[in-house]
């Protein structure tokens, strides 16, 4: 796109701005990607010149269209931040930083780095709303050429866009960006379903059209009766939440009848109900479909009033009526309040901005780059309910919120003294989940021991979360480090270690460094409340050790100790076991099992040694020595020390057909028995059947037996598994 053109799209959204500053980005800009190119083969300047027209449709300031254009430079070219500033000001210069990524901090893991980015680019969006917007147009722009990309960019981007930016825009109102995003990313996620569902589309849209124009006539001249003005059209939802409804609510595209909505925009709230009271004369509306986002708004600004009615063939359908300014809202979310920032409602958006912030506040204490995203996936963008104190406050939880999230959102002090609740005046569980709508009144003991731990199983909020083990950091803090160091200890011993082979100064010190802990009582602590998971930890001290044993010489062969040992003590003296495993011959030697069959007592097993890294035990049914050659003799006795009486891991595999408090109703059963589970996996097939992944503790495969057969007795299972390699 040539400058004049550009002019002239400019001046489509925004007049009467001063478009100087911004011709000046849009060279500077030009000239900095000079050479540069996308995986269309296009000059990778277009992509800049399309996000600013993204923000400018948005109607946005000139310092957020000129960050638009140069939101790459600093990124992708050699252009520094200060450059910017010293062109285009500070405030434009932070715009640019916000949605810099973190390229010169190396992380261990892609995913770790993705998370980190977010969190930068959240805090910067905490501080400058400006930055998520210009994110937002960038991923949009992205994701209308995605088809240049290879197939696992496509998903990657497709699914990230999906769960975490659309979101976004939903979250801050902007439902013209939420929509189009939304159908792109379902586009690279499910092409079949995708171009399905357009099809089925087009072919009802007639007979859709038909009904709705019929409609709005109706409508029309019913308004004209009561002199109320308004325009009137149809809306046709997006393809994602049609696509969304029939995966979720497992209904056939025929059964989904509200393809399209009414839409009718008057000139005050007045006419609203004016109107809402015309709808509801000439069609018999249905019960409990009727909301006020009036009087109401949604956190994301929208106001409108929604009703669902019953037309002439039975077929129902919504009408969504507003203001021209709540429209506008609906369309732009945050941006349609910007030009306001400066001026006497500047507060209001504030106001509009402070559970941002105050959400901020929250995950800035998450130390972790994945958990981060993960809670604030579920603070964010997490389906909401609104719940009332007694006096008639509105609080605003994520779906699923306990009583408990509600006493934290209200006080810390109320979470910490909660000793029960009440919901519409009746007394409910703490894990009550709360409904839309419902009267809640928190009971609190000033004498009270303080938060549970088993609250930690059900609350949703961070907010929560972090006080209750904030709780336990300050008041438990000795019974939280025996707590932890045993959870270390055994979870180390589960992996073949003991403990002086992983805590090492060298190995620990950084993580500790970089997880903010001063020592590894801190460590122990952290753990023990919950502050941390050991995954965390103990991959990194396994990776470190592994490269060590890479990097130094082989050890001597163990058979070559077994062979010496032996002749020094005459074969007289009995072997010792360690981790429950007796190898033959030799004591004292590193133990460790085969995560490819997770071998217990009651098995037969097999030795196999690796030369720098003692003997890895097996079943000896285990498909891996399949292929194995043995022509080196590297296989050797073991057997189980019958006096050990330690807990073993090993994984079973469930299958169910998908159905609410499924996973819950398995858990509990475990639980009955005494025995722990240490890791669930679980997925769903196309068929809606569940599939669970189980890692449980046991002491011998008796216990294992008896769960099994446990489990295969509960309603719905259709086969339970041990997971062998």
């Amino acid at each position: 796109m040539n400058l004049e053109s550009y002019i002239l799209r400019l001046e489509q959204y925004l007049p009467n701005m001063d478009l100087a500053p911004i011709i000046k980005a849009y060279h500077y800009a030009e000239k900095a990607h000079e050479g540069q190119f996308r995986k269309s083969g296009e000059p990778y300047f277009i992509h800049p010149v399309e996000v600013s027209l993204v923000l400018a449709e948005l109607e946005m300031d000139a310092p957020t269209i000129i960050g638009g254009l140069l939101h790459d430079v600093v990124e992708d070219t050699d252009t520094s931040t200060e450059e910017i500033a010293e062109a285009f000001g500070d405030d434009v210069a932070h715009l640019v930083d916000g949605v810099t990524k973190l390229g010169q901090i190396k992380y261990e893991t892609k995913e770790e780095q993705q998370a980190e980015n977010l969190r930068k680019m959240f805090m910067a969006m905490a501080k400058d709303i400006r930055v998520i917007l210009i994110k937002l147009a960038d991923r949009l722009h992205n994701l209308r050429t995605l088809k240049y990309m290879a197939d696992h960019k496509k998903r990657e981007k497709a699914s990230e866009s999906l769960e975490i930016y659309a979101p976004i825009a939903h979250r801050l109102g902007i439902s013209k960006i939420k929509w189009e995003m939304e159908d792109l990313s379902l586009l690279y996620l499910d092409p079949e379903g995708y171009y399905d569902l357009v099809n089925k589309v087009n072919k009802k849209r007639a007979e859709r059209e038909q009904q709705i124009n019929n409609i709005m006539d109706i409508l029309r001249n019913a308004a004209e009766e009561v002199h109320i003005t308004c325009e009137i059209y149809g809306r046709p939802k997006n393809f994602y939440s049609i696509y969304k409804k029939m995966k979720h609510q497992h209904k056939e595209f025929d059964e989904i009848y509200d393809l399209t909505a009414v839409r009718v925009i008057v000139e005050s709230v007045k006419d609203c109900y004016g109107i809402l009271g015309v709808v509801h004369t000439k069609w018999k509306p249905i019960p409990g479909r009727f909301k006020d986002y009036v009087a109401m708004p949604k956190p994301n600004m929208y106001q409108s009033l929604h009703t669902t009615v019953i037309g002439e063939g039975g077929d129902p359908f919504e009408i969504q009526i507003r203001t021209w300014e709540m429209h506008r809202v609906s369309e732009y979310g945050i941006a349609a309040h910007w030009k306001y920032k400066e001026g006497k409602n500047g507060g209001n958006l504030d106001d509009k901005l402070a559970w941002l912030r105050q959400t901020m506040e929250w995950h800035n204490e998450i130390s972790e780059p994945t958990q981060f995203v993960e809670s604030l996936k579920m603070d964010i963008f997490n389906t909401q309910v609104y719940v009332f104190t007694p006096k008639g406050s509105v609080f605003e939880l994520p779906l699923g919120s306990t009583p408990v999230d509600f006493a934290y959102k209200i006080h810390t002090e109320v979470g910490n003294h909660c000793v029960g609740a009440k919901v519409n005046n009746r007394i409910v569980p703490l894990n009550f989940q709360l409904k839309n709508g419902q009267i809640v009144e928190i009971m609190t003991n000033k004498s009270s021991n303080g938060p549970s731990r088993d609250w930690l199983k059900f609350v949703k909020t961070t907010q929560a979360k972090n006080r209750i083990k904030q709780w336990f950091k300050k008041e438990r803090r000795e019974e939280n480090i025996e707590k932890g160091r045993d959870m270390f200890e055994k979870e180390i011993k589960r992996n073949g270690f003991v403990l002086k082979d992983l805590i090492r100064p060298k190995w620990i010190d950084p993580i500790l460094k970089r997880l903010s802990l001063k020592d590894m009582d801190e460590l122990y602590a952290t753990i023990g409340y919950g502050g941390i998971l050991i995954s965390q930890v103990l991959p990194r001290l396994r990776e470190k050790h592994r490269e060590e044993q890479k990097a130094g010489e082989p050890e001597e062969d163990i058979r070559e100790i077994i062979k010496k040992k032996e002749e020094d003590r005459g074969g007289q003296k009995k072997d010792k076991s360690s981790h429950g495993i007796v190898v033959k011959g030799i004591d004292n030697v590193l133990v460790r099992f085969g995560r490819c069959c997770n071998p217990v007592p009651g098995d037969d097993i097999i030795g196999y040694v690796t030369r720098g890294r003692g003997v890895t035990v097996h079943r000896s049914d285990c498909t891996n020595f399949e292929k194995t050659d043995d022509s080196d003799n590297r296989f050797i006795e073991v057997f189980w020390d019958s006096e050990e009486q330690s807990a073993y891991s090993t994984e079973i595999q469930i299958y169910a057909p998908d159905r609410k408090g499924l996973l819950s109703e398995i858990t509990l059963l475990i639980s009955e028995t005494s025995l722990m589970v240490t890791g669930v996996n679980a997925k769903l097939t196309k068929n809606e059947i569940a599939v669970i992944n189980l890692t449980i503790e046991i002491n011998n495969t008796e216990q294992l037996t008896k769960l099994i057969k446990k489990l295969q007795g509960m309603p719905g299972i259709i086969d339970v598994k041990r997971v062998t390699s």
